[in-house]
């Protein structure tokens, strides 16, 4: 599981552990698919089509201080969940953060 979510997490793409089920991961989802992600920087993952979901929440748990879905991580930083998400877009911190990691189409 930490190999797993380690080969997912790197410098410069976003990456969200979703549950297709979750309504915040789908909120999450429409938040950050509407942004011109440059091809093969946004990815979502989706842990329910793993074998070991719990021991991958387990790790997120020990990693970021919480294990529920969303986990949304841009580059190697988690910045939590939905409601951290929205915070930071409505702060216009999101765009600024993913212009600076250069994930963006200009």
């Amino acid at each position: 599981a930490q190999e797993f979510v380690n080969s997912k997490i790197q410098p410069g793409k976003v990456v969200v552990f979703i549950k297709p089920t979750c309504p915040y991961c789908r909120k999450t989802q429409e938040i950050l698919s509407q942004l011109p992600f440059k091809q093969g920087l946004l990815e979502f993952v989706d842990i329910t089509a793993t074998s070991d979901m719990s021991e991958i929440q387990d790790y997120l748990q020990q990693l970021t201080g919480a294990r529920t879905v969303p986990r949304v991580f841009l580059g190697k930083d988690c910045i939590g969940g939905c409601s951290d998400l929205i915070a930071m877009q409505e702060k216009g911190e999101l765009l600024a953060r993913l212009k600076e990691m250069g994930a963006l189409r200009q």
